[in-house]
């Protein structure tokens, strides 16, 4: 584990394979942590000869949280988008993507493949299009264009999503029910719910950083962005959309509204995938990730 100095924040990595090797970097979402990709998933894109970099967002994990920043009213911040007008908001998008570059900066790395998931893949988009130097590749995983007029989540999804959950540290027991029940709802039928893991997942996470004021920040930086499309018509790097046919957290409409935004971009629909990504997925994840890379080449 290592931590830089970046963006003026601390912002904390782990890395897998040879530094020689081109890197790739790992962009997380909506209030999760680097952890979210698995040891074994960084691995086997190590084994593939790639340099991977996961780390934390701010807000998020072992990085460095804006405890003193206004958590966003999300209502206002939809109603200033709606009456044309910039909402308030600590940091935007942009921001984190100016923090995977200074990350890049920290680490002396050119150039990295760029995968993100979820919000990840929208941080990872703007990195495309706002930094288009420092990106070899993109890959966008069960994520979307900001786009307004396609599905939104699911009602009970949403409530599931936002109902508050019990402090980990008075009652962890209640906080693992309603994280669990959370996880299993996006989860896919393609393959079996691993309770173990999630319970392991969502506890490791709260001890690392629990953070549901970040969470909000973060929250309010993906809603602020609006309609990417248009900026996302400028990539010109190997892209990569992946879906789950499954995902009532992200539809995957979403998906193919990104693939048609990014000129070239290829769609990767995956049957029974929901809003997460199993280790049953890791080998045809990991093929589908460097055979876009390898198209940079």
């Amino acid at each position: 584990m290592g931590m830089v100095m970046a963006n003026g924040l601390d912002l904390s990595y782990d890395a897998f394979g040879a530094a020689e090797d081109p890197a790739l970097l790992l962009v997380s979402g909506l209030g999760t942590q680097r952890i979210r990709w698995g040891d074994g998933f960084c691995a086997a894109l190590a084994g593939r000869g790639y340099h991977v970099i996961r780390y934390d967002n701010r807000d998020a994990g072992l990085s460095t949280h804006l405890h003193g920043a206004p958590v966003p009213d999300l209502g206002a911040v939809i109603a200033a988008l709606r009456a044309g007008r910039a909402p308030e908001i600590p940091y935007g998008l942009g921001d984190m993507a100016a923090d995977a570059v200074a990350l890049l900066d920290a680490l002396a790395i050119p150039r990295a493949h760029v995968v993100g998931r979820s919000m990840g893949g929208m941080i990872a988009q703007v990195l495309a299009c706002e930094h288009p130097g420092r990106v070899r590749s993109l890959t966008s995983v069960m994520s979307g264009t900001g786009n307004p007029d396609l599905p939104q989540a699911a009602p009970d999804v949403m409530a599931l999503m936002s109902a508050p959950r019990p402090d980990p540290a008075l009652d962890p027991e209640g906080y693992v029910a309603a994280s669990l029940a959370f996880a299993r709802r996006i989860a896919g039928t393609g393959a079996p719910f691993d309770a173990a893991h999630h319970r392991w997942l969502v506890l490791e996470e709260a001890r690392r950083g629990h953070d549901p004021a970040g969470a909000a920040r973060q929250l309010a930086a993906m809603v602020a962005t609006g309609d990417r499309r248009a900026r996302l018509a400028g990539i010109t790097v190997p892209t990569l959309v992946i879906h789950g046919t499954d995902d009532p957290l992200i539809p995957p409409a979403c998906g193919a509204d990104t693939a048609a935004a990014i000129p070239g971009a290829g769609l990767m629909l995956v049957e029974g995938m929901g809003h997460d990504l199993p280790a049953a997925l890791d080998e045809r994840i990991v093929s589908a990730i460097d055979r876009t890379a390898r198209r940079a080449a």
